[in-house]
């Protein structure tokens, strides 16, 4: 080896040497570093609560009685007792009438764990056991006392009933501004409500058990992780996870896996609500995609919300087994779509074709009749039983041309159906309710539709927004001195058998009984399905964080916090857009850096505002999320702020 090489082989050597203690001093700097807060997950949470459930030595005369058993569901108890023999309990909750009492008689078991739905908040409840044992009737009236509401519930201002043709089922209702999802009787009574966010769609599955999505935010402004599969306990049994999140809708297919209304973050477009993935039910895994950038143009029949980011904003999935089809709802272009489930090829479009390529007209619908309207800003679209198409007419401006826009103060809101034939493509309207109401039953956003029969259906206007008294055509987040109203109405044979108004607004509305006939609890930790996918790493540097200064004025003036949840890093603080802002998790000498983008998206369909950016004279209030997909090990945490990075002193381990 010659003097040359030689020289460059030790300042090889020092180099490797100097790079390896400064990351001996940096690693061994960490280990003296505090763990972040780690935030218990609900599921974690449930588990916890289980493992104290008693039921050894308790039987019906003293029964082990557990109120809001997972803590999220005040209105619903656990009785636990043991009998000798395999005995079937009736339980009957006793409520102020005969509308108002449930009933529901359980399987043979000799360890009864039986949950209690539809308690009265802020009284002692009634609730009867009872059952037949060695040919001897045995029973217990046991008394529950239950906390009051919290002071925030929403009750009922009005209430239309006709007794004789209701049954017993309670109204579910999901949150668009204040409120909680919960259920009311057919009396206006609160009789089950969750503590925690649980937002858009809520609905059964064929096992009987809820789907809601999660309370964990994914994305600005309500762009959810996924869901939950629970009981109306609380009890959850499955979590879902999607790369692109949850949003509006969902639909169980007959195979039991999920169509689910979701986002591809990653796209070069940067748009949103334009995605349909299908999940496993088992697994959570995604073995099916709907991109509606490849089936429809995107600069084509614009409505008023129409926007770059939100050009398509579908709020309804439904999968139709007759024809094999998925039927979607986009409001911003006024159309109800139509695609094949093998290919994803455009079958037809239920709209207004104005504005739209000529190569899309054959899609649309010819109308049939005189009276005929099409529908506007639509939500829930579905096909009955009869093939119909059901859906909720918002019926925003009624004219894609500006000049023709109709006043909110003019508008109305309905529930229409129609008849298509796909063969000479011809389209009838056969049903609406909504038009004699006028502009007191006009929703600019949101709402629903349900099928409960023949003849039988919910027309639920849940987003009527008053501006300084005057009917709006903007979402409640938009605006200041705002009223709100939800109206939900029942029809049966085009009589109104049930009505009630909410001071709030609502985004969904289902008539489901308490108790279902295969219902059954089990105890057992809930599983975690799917993942949050992969976050993008902006930048990766080989190098010691040797530059890195301790938290000063500056950074704590940002308000940052930093947290871990199950599967991801949670980091907020509140930032000016000219801001410039990195994460940076550190190991082994390698920084990966996340950029923080300071922005506030232009939205023009704020479908829930519970999440709403907050902007102040400090900036916004900013949340990076880093999910644990390809990140194992250690980190040491550092943020960069225009330039200056932080050492927080605190570290993340995945």
């Amino acid at each position: 080896m010659n003097e040359k090489h030689k020289k460059i082989y030790m300042i090889l050597i020092s180099s490797l040497f100097f790079i390896i203690i400064i990351s001996w001093l940096l690693d061994h700097q960490n280990q003296n570093q505090s763990e972040v807060n780690v935030t218990t997950s609900m599921a974690e949470i449930q588990s916890k609560k289980e493992n104290e459930f008693q039921i050894n030595g308790f039987t019906l005369e003293h029964p082990n009685v557990i109120l809001n058993p997972y803590g999220n569901s005040p209105l619903t108890a656990l009785i636990l007792f043991q009998t000798n023999n395999e005995v079937s309990p009736t339980v009957t909750i006793k409520g102020k009438d005969e509308l108002s009492t449930f009933k529901h008689t359980f399987e043979k078991k000799k360890e009864h764990y039986l949950p209690i739905y539809g308690l009265y908040a802020n009284q002692e409840n009634q609730v009867l056991i009872e059952y037949e044992e060695n040919g001897q009737k045995k029973k217990n009236t046991i008394q529950i006392q239950t906390d009051k509401l919290p002071d925030n519930m929403i009750l009922p201002t009005e209430i239309k009933k006709e007794k004789s043709k209701l049954t017993n089922d309670l109204y579910f209702f999901t949150p668009s501004s204040i409120g909680y999802t919960c259920a009311y009787d057919v009396n206006g009574d609160v009789r089950w409500y969750l503590t925690n966010y649980a937002l858009w769609k809520i609905d059964r599955l064929k096992n009987g058990h809820l789907l809601v999505s999660t309370e964990r935010l994914m994305n600005s402004p309500y762009y959810m992780t996924g869901l939950y599969e629970m009981d109306l306990l609380g009890k959850i049994y499955k979590e879902y996870s999607l790369p692109g999140g949850y949003h509006h809708d969902y639909y169980e297919m007959d195979n039991g896996n999920l169509l689910i209304a979701s986002d591809d973050f990653g796209n070069e477009n940067g748009t949103v609500e334009d995605y349909i993935v299908e999940i496993d039910h088992e697994t959570g895994k995604i073995i099916k995609t709907f991109d509606l950038k490849n089936i429809l143009k995107m600069e084509d029949g614009k409505s008023e919300n129409w926007s770059n980011y939100d050009w398509f904003h579908n709020n309804s999935v439904w999968y139709d087994q007759k024809t094999n089809s998925i039927t979607l709802s986009g409001r911003h272009q006024d159309a109800v779509i139509n695609i094949d489930y093998e290919n994803g090829s455009l079958n037809w479009i239920i709209g207004d074709s104005t504005n739209w390529s000529e190569e899309y007209q054959k899609y649309f619908f010819k109308p049939i009749h005189n009276n005929f309207e099409w529908q506007w800003s639509q939500h829930a679209a579905m096909i009955t039983p009869e093939g119909y198409v059901f859906l909720l007419d918002n019926g925003n401006n009624k004219s894609k041309i500006k000049e023709e826009y109709v006043d909110a103060q003019k508008s109305y809101t309905r529930g229409v159906m129609y008849k298509i034939n796909t063969e000479n493509m011809t389209i009838e309207q056969i049903w609406q309710y909504g038009k004699e109401r006028g502009s007191e039953f006009y929703s600019p956003y949101i709402s629903d539709v349900d099928y409960l029969g023949k003849n039988h259906y919910i027309v639920h206007s849940g987003g009527i927004v008053y501006v300084n008294g005057t009917n709006s055509n903007q979402p409640a987040g938009f605006s200041k001195n705002t009223k709100l109203v939800s109206d939900t109405v029942e029809l049966m044979d085009n009589k109104i058998i049930f009505e009630m108004k909410l001071p709030t607004n609502n985004y969904r509305v289902e008539k489901m009984s308490l108790y279902q006939k295969n219902e059954t609890f089990q105890l057992g930790n809930a599983k975690k399905v799917g993942n949050l996918g992969k976050t993008e790493i902006s930048a990766q540097k080989f190098t010691p964080l040797v530059n890195s200064v301790s938290i000063n004025e500056n950074y704590n003036n940002h308000n940052i916090s930093i947290n871990k949840e199950i599967d991801r890093l949670v980091i907020k603080g509140k930032f000016k857009r000219e801001n410039k802002v990195n994460v940076i998790l550190y190991k082994n000498l390698i920084s990966n850096y996340y950029e923080v983008i300071i922005s506030k998206k232009p939205y023009t369909a704020l479908c829930v505002d519970i999440f709403t950016e907050e902007e102040t004279e400090k900036g916004l209030d900013i949340t990076k999320y880093i999910n644990q997909d390809n990140l194992k090990g250690t980190y040491a945490i550092y943020i960069e702020i225009d330039g200056t990075i932080y050492n927080t002193k605190q570290f993340v381990t995945f």
